[in-house]
């Protein structure tokens, strides 16, 4: 379904099916390293063998490459086919290149081109099966299948089915369907006791042509109905064609260079060197104050010299891990002023470069008026400027200090999950600043709504725009062995009592 390799979600249980008596040549299971799917047999999506190095599943599964990119190279996707079970039998191969119908940037729409082909590193030995000639008329028998999930626990083991499963049903008029777009099919029992269930996206709805098995059609998300949506393959044979036999072949996306963001989850960082850092130093993490674990730092105080235990990848290039490393102690952290927050490492710098860590520098100047800011995300480097720099920015209690308002654009458009993200110099290595809010609904000063305050007192809010905040005053505070000094001469941070 549509959130297979995305977030958990409630998801009908496959009702009506049964496990497979025997293996089909042509039906596989995707299974990505990065991201790897929450189960313990790493299946993430089904996939239909087209041809010895093709195999057939939705755009969706294949969506989560770090850049979401359309067409382009992946890192440890592999499939397994002609096997019942996940983990064993059949024949493996690796993905080396995905091609995506549609993505959900396209003027086009998604769904409905909810697909997209993989090429295998190597060929194959099953047996392919055919596109179906035609779309499948109401009511037409359909089997489908896939190793979905049985039941709604996704911290139960016994939810995620090794063992290949199928059911018989039909093709319902898209009338039956509330939610299906042009190029849907609507498929499942009327009462929903058949249908697909999460982990089953990119599988296949099968009819019968000329004694054979065809496909029709790839599980794309689910109805308000309890019924499964597909995309219709048949209204993209050309589109399929033309890629297998290389007539009209996509070209890759420009992938930008995300060398370096650490994904916090729910927030991103970087590694970060001081002018006082040496090699033999235990690394510092640089990330958002407000993206700290547990209890925030309160309004004027800040939070000193404290345990932590926080797990990060960084990113290469391309947006897939190139190493992971633990937070071992949250140095300083604080909302006030400023919104940053410091972490000590488990490797030191020249661990990190050994290990061909982007290792970035702090600035000690400050971001002005109409500098060129590049943000750092994970996923995506986003082009901003600075268009102004205000005196003061207040947020659900908290006041920050000569804050950097981005300039309005396509290319700067901030959202949820990108706090931390570093706000670069034109040398891609410097950190200028940080991002860390936008307002959402045009509120005053409220949690998410942050407001400008002018030195005459004049409170000013902006539904969508966007702010980083200054880290120039950070260098001041470091010294050698990545120690924090906040009585260091030029250290104007935030003081607080320390606790341990």
């Amino acid at each position: 379904m549509t959130a297979s390799l995305v977030a958990a979600s409630p998801a009908q249980a496959i009702l009506g099916g049964t496990e497979s008596p025997h293996a089909y040549s042509f039906m596989g299971s995707f299974q990505p390293s990065y991201p790897a799917p929450p189960r313990p047999d790493g299946h993430g999506c089904g996939v239909e063998v087209l041809a010895p190095r093709w195999v057939l599943t939705a755009s969706h599964c294949a969506g989560r490459n770090p850049t979401n990119a359309k067409t382009g190279v992946p890192e440890g996707w592999k499939v397994r086919v002609g096997s019942l079970d996940t983990t064993s039998g059949g024949e493996v191969a690796e993905v080396d290149h995905y091609y995506r119908l549609a993505t959900n940037r396209d003027e086009g729409g998604f769904w409905g081109r909810d697909m997209a082909l993989m090429h295998l590193r190597t060929s194959v030995k099953a047996m392919p099966v055919r596109i179906a000639s035609t779309t499948p008329a109401d009511n037409s028998p359909v089997r489908i299948m896939g190793w979905g999930m049985t039941c709604d626990d996704y911290q139960d083991p016994a939810c995620f089915p090794r063992r290949l499963r199928e059911a018989d049903t039909v093709v319902q008029p898209t009338s039956a369907c509330p939610s299906a777009s042009s190029g849907e099919l609507c498929i499942g029992s009327s009462d929903g006791s058949v249908t697909a269930s999460n982990y089953d996206s990119g599988g296949p709805a099968l009819v019968r042509e000329n004694g054979q098995w065809a496909v029709a059609g790839v599980v794309s998300g689910p109805d308000e109905s309890g019924k499964t949506l597909y995309t219709d393959v048949t209204r993209h044979a050309d589109w399929i064609n033309g890629i297998i036999s290389g007539t009209h072949v996509p070209p890759d996306d420009r992938i930008p260079n995300v060398e370096g963001a650490a994904n916090l989850g729910n927030c991103v960082g970087s590694v970060v060197s001081a002018p006082a850092s040496r090699p033999q130093d235990p690394a510092l993490l640089l990330t958002n104050g407000h993206c700290v674990e547990g209890q925030r730092p309160a309004p004027g105080a800040a939070l000193v010299d404290q345990p932590a235990d926080r797990q990060a990848p960084i990113t290469d290039r391309h947006g897939y891990p190139k190493t992971t490393v633990r937070a071992v102690r949250l140095v300083y952290a604080t909302m006030t002023g400023t919104d940053i927050a410091l972490y000590r490492l488990d490797q030191t710098y020249a661990q990190l470069k050994a290990a061909g860590v982007k290792v970035f520098r702090l600035t000690s100047t400050p971001v002005r008026a109409g500098d060129p800011l590049t943000m750092a995300y994970t996923g995506d480097r986003l082009n901003c400027t600075a268009e102004a720099v205000v005196p003061h920015l207040r947020e659900g209690g908290y006041q920050e200090d000569d804050s950097i308002r981005y300039a309005t654009g396509d290319d700067c458009a901030p959202q949820h999950g990108m706090s931390g993200s570093a706000l670069l110099a034109p040398d891609g290595t410097t950190v200028v600043g940080l991002h860390n809010t936008h307002n959402d609904a045009g509120e005053q000063c409220t949690d998410n709504n942050p407001c400008e305050v002018g030195p005459d007192g004049a409170v000013t809010s902006v539904r969508g725009r966007g702010y980083g905040q200054q880290v120039h005053m950070l260098a001041a505070c470091l010294t050698a062995g990545s120690k924090l000094d906040l009585s260091h001469q030029g250290c104007t941070l935030t003081t607080a009592t320390r606790r341990r």
